[in-house]
C-alpha cells in the first residue's frame, strides 16, 4: 500500500532518522517536509532536513520552514539532547537544495489542495506549524486522511515528569490538534523509549564503509550529558522514524483505541497527554463533570526486533551480530 505524506519536522537527531527512512522506503511518496522550531531553532532545522535529504540521495522534496515559536510561549531548544547543530555534531556538508520562500503553512494548504487523494500527515514535532494551518485553513481538514504523530505519553514524560517534549513545547497547538476531529494516531514516550539499537551494533554502523551507514551510526551514537556527577549517556533509539515504522507496518504495534486530552493549566502537569485507560464507568461520569473527550488510537508497544529490521533494512543495512 502506497502512503501519501506529508512530514512536519523539527530536525534533530531522530526526525534525521524518520526522514531517512521515510525516503527510502517503497511504500511512502513524501509529498512535502514542513520544518518548524522546536529540538533547535527554525534555521538549523530547515538546513539539517536538507542535509538529511542529501545522505539518502532523496528527490527533489519541497521544504519550508514555519513557526520560530509556540502559539504561547517562547521557544525552548532541546539542542542537549541532539547537539548544538541539531544532528549530534556529525558536520555534515552543506546542502545545495533550497528551501521554498514561502512558509510551511502556505506550502502544506498547496500540496493539500493539489492532491487528488488525502495526505497522512507524520507530525514529528511541536504541533505549531499543523495548529496553524488547522485554524487558518480549515478546509483543509478534509483533504488530510489522518495525523499520525509521535508526541505524548500514557504514562512517564521526558520534557517533565509527566509531559513529553513535543506537547509540553506547545501544549497549545496540540490542543487545538488533539480536538480537531482529524483522525489521529498517537506515537507516544511508552514505545518511543523502547526501540534502540545496541550500543555495539551503532559502533559497526559508525565504522562502516556504507556512507548512510556511517551517518546513521554517528547520529546513534552522540551522547547526551548525565546529571551533575553522572556520565554521559547514548540513547541509540530511532525516536520519531518509529512512528514512520508505524505507519507502514501497523502489525508490528500495539495499540488502543482511548479518549486522550492535554493538559493546558500551569504548574507540574502542563503539557501531558492525559489517557483514559479506564475499564469501567468513572464517578466524573456518574456525577456529571467529565466532559467529551476526542478518541485517538495510542501506539502502546512495539515487536522492536522487527522494527529495528524494518528500519535498517529500507535503508540498505543489514543487522550486524553483536
Amino acid at each position: 500500500m502506497k502512503h501519501a505524506i506529508m512530514m512536519d519536522v523539527d530536525t534533530g537527531i531522530d526526525d534525521a532518522l524518520a526522514i531517512m527512512f521515510a525516503v527510502k522506503h517503497p511504500d511512502v511518496d513524501v509529498r512535502a517536509i514542513s520544518c518548524v522550531s522546536g529540538n533547535v531553532g527554525l534555521d538549523s532545522v530547515v538546513e539539517n532536513t536538507l542535509k538529511i535529504l542529501d545522505v539518502v540521495d532523496a528527490p527533489d522534496i519541497p521544504v519550508a520552514g514555519g513557526a520560530i515559536r509556540p502559539l504561547v510561549e517562547e521557544p525552548r531548544s532541546a539542542a542537549y539532547v541532539h547537539g548544538e547543530d541539531g544532528l549530534g555534531n556529525v558536520n555534515l556538508p552543506a546542502s545545495s537544495r533550497r528551501a521554498l520562500p514561502v512558509h510551511a503553512v502556505e506550502m502544506m494548504r498547496q500540496v493539500l489542495t493539489d492532491s487528488p487523494e488525502p495526505i497522512t500527515l507524520v507530525a514529528l514535532a511541536p504541533l505549531t506549524n499543523v495548529a496553524l494551518l488547522l485554524r487558518t485553513y480549515p478546509e483543509c481538514a478534509q483533504k488530510i486522511s489522518r495525523i499520525l504523530f509521535m508526541g505524548g505519553s500514557a504514562s512517564v514524560g521526558n520534557a517533565t515528569a509527566v509531559a513529553e517534549f513535543n506537547i509540553w513545547h506547545d501544549p497549545e497547538a496540540a490542543h487545538i490538534v488533539i480536538n480537531s476531529g482529524v483522525p489521529l494516531t498517537m506515537y507516544g514516550l511508552d514505545v518511543f523509549n523502547t526501540v534502540g539499537v545496541d550500543a555495539d551494533e551503532v559502533d559497526q554502523l559508525a565504522a562502516a564503509d556504507n556512507h548512510v551507514a556511517q551517518v546513521l551510526g554517528g547520529l546513534l551514537s552522540f551522547r547526551v550529558p548525565g546529571p551533575e556527577g553522572e556520565p554521559d549517556r547514548a540513547f541509540s533509539l530511532i525516536g520519531d522514524a518509529g512512528a514512520v515504522c508505524a505507519l507502514v507496518a501497523d502489525e508490528l504495534m500495539h495499540s488502543e483505541t482511548l479518549p486522550v486530552q492535554v493538559q493546558l493549566a500551569a504548574g507540574a502537569s502542563r503539557g501531558q497527554t492525559i489517557v483514559d485507560r479506564r475499564v469501567h464507568v468513572g464517578e466524573d461520569t456518574i456525577h456529571g463533570t467529565a466532559g467529551q473527550w476526542p478518541t485517538v488510537k495510542v501506539v502502546l508497544s512495539a515487536d522492536v526486533p522487527k522494527v529495528l529490521d524494518l528500519f535498517l533494512g529500507t535503508l540498505g543495512i543489514a543487522r550486524v551480530a553483536v
